[in-house]
């Protein structure tokens, strides 16, 4: 099928039923992780990329990517976080452009204090929800989708440094 044709019945199905249940999920996540810590999902990625980073620490571009925001997105967020003594910034000594996100020893206690919370919600409304074999198949698929995704992203940013 070509990509303006409509939606099969099936697909549009599928597509429908994720649309929902990651609405879903993600008002759930939101509500337990507000209740558990005050935060936000965005600031909670931050918070949890930062926590897996060498020296709890990344430059704003890499963290950017990988929390999957926009540079400004990311900059209301940190702002935010740094607001509340959980992240701090640094210039970057090697790099005048740069400016490092650093994960606090109060934001490291924050992150362990809604953690579990998070993983309650993941296990309770997606995990056992599923068999083995429908978790390998979502897994897999779900893969290919952002692999898809992140490829048409390199690719626009490809075609954009070259405008320039």
């Amino acid at each position: 099928m070509t990509g303006t044709s409509p939606l099969s019945p099936r697909e549009l199905r599928a597509w429908l039923g994720f649309l929902t249940a990651s609405h879903l999920l993600e008002h759930e996540m939101e509500r337990r992780l507000k209740r558990d810590g005050g935060l936000s999902h965005p600031e909670f990625e931050v918070l949890l990329k930062l926590a897996q980073a060498e020296g709890r620490r990344m430059r704003m571009s890499d963290l950017a990517r990988e929390a999957m925001l926009s540079k400004s997105r990311l900059t209301y967020q940190v702002t935010r976080l740094e607001r509340d003594g959980l992240v701090r910034r640094r210039a970057c000594d090697s790099d005048r452009r740069a400016v490092w996100a650093e994960l606090t020893d109060e934001g490291a206690a924050r992150l362990a204090r809604v953690r579990p919370g998070h993983r309650a919600v993941v296990r309770d409304l997606l995990i056992d929800a599923l068999t083995e074999e429908e978790l390998e198949v979502l897994g897999a698929a779900l893969d290919r989708v952002s692999d898809r995704l992140r490829e048409r992203v390199r690719r626009r940013d490809r075609a954009r440094r070259s405008e320039r």
